[in-house]
């Protein structure tokens, strides 16, 4: 007689994105309804983010949160700088550390592992232990706009330098399925999509609120617009020129690693017109998140019940 054999430990592979991240959220939503709980849960970047929310047991009060967020919110969360990065992501976090529990790595029910690059060597790092946000911070360190961070006396930087879709890492961790979500696959040219930029320029027109006691936040918005563009149509703008090279360097080495370390399933989100900066899409993007798992139900469903 036969002996029963154990169905395999499946692991989610969330990838960089920026703001394309929001969709992780649907893809993990749409993966519960279905009754797959995926038990290693590997992040780089937005997709360490939204994978250290998930392991907290704060899914769904993030996402209530972060669909609610418009272009005024976003940059309200945003302390701007020129030290390192365009933004600190202290306030950021900050309200994260407020509103969310940061239980230790080691302590959670599902496996967790946060990647970032090593900036003095280039190492690619693997976060196991330790504050769970504190892991997904050193992981979102985009060059050019979040400042590095400090982390055991190492200065991280973003962990889509090294591995864009951390497959590789979600294996270590004893993962046999890998389902790999893949952003970098359509590339955007713009850092602001159209859609973002004329909202931003409504908020510009009409705001009247103070952001601080000397500066009112129209004019705010309008110094906002002045960095996101360059003023010439025929010339990039500085997140022009951030996000296009961040774009390329990802898709490239995605394509390289995934090559080397292939997952099981690949699911590529469409959402050809996010950019960079459009955090205040978010329901579009978990709507899509949502639909490419409909999309694969029946392989997602072979191989979570395959045996091995």
């Amino acid at each position: 007689m036969r002996a029963e054999h154990a169905k395999p430990v499946v692991g989610l592979a969330l990838g960089s994105g920026s703001a394309r991240g929001w969709s992780h959220i649907g893809v993990i939503q749409e993966l519960e309804a279905m009754g797959i709980r995926p038990q290693v849960i590997a992040g780089t970047s937005i997709g360490a983010l939204v994978g250290a929310v998930y392991v907290s047991g704060q899914l769904q009060d993030f996402t209530d949160w972060v669909t609610k967020l418009s272009v005024r919110d976003v940059v309200k969360l945003m302390d701007f700088t020129f030290s390192g990065g365009f933004v600190k992501g202290e306030r950021l976090f900050g309200y994260f550390h407020e509103h969310h529990p940061n239980p230790n790595i080691e302590e959670l029910e599902q496996r967790y592992v946060s990647v970032s690059t090593e900036m003095k060597t280039g190492r690619e790092i693997w976060i196991t232990k330790g504050p769970v946000l504190q892991a997904a911070r050193a992981s979102c360190a985009i060059p050019g706009l979040f400042t590095p961070v400090k982390l055991n006396d190492q200065w991280m930087l973003d962990g889509g330098l090294v591995n864009p879709v951390p497959v590789s890492a979600a294996r270590a961790l004893g993962a046999d399925v890998v389902i790999a979500v893949n952003l970098n696959a359509q590339l955007v040219g713009l850092h602001l999509s159209a859609a973002g930029r004329q909202e931003a320029e409504r908020e510009a027109d009409s705001a009247e609120l103070a952001t601080d006691a000397t500066v009112k936040t129209k004019g705010f918005w309008h110094r906002v617009i002045g960095y996101l563009e360059s003023g010439d149509p025929e010339k990039p703008g500085f997140f022009d020129v951030v996000a296009s090279s961040v774009n390329i360097l990802q898709d490239r080495l995605t394509r390289s690693r995934m090559a080397g370390d292939p997952p099981e399933l690949t699911l590529l989100p469409r959402l050809e017109d996010f950019a960079l900066m459009d955090f205040h899409r978010a329901g579009e993007a978990v709507t899509e998140g949502r639909r490419i798992v409909q999309q694969h139900e029946k392989e997602i469903r072979a191989w979570a019940q395959a045996k091995i």
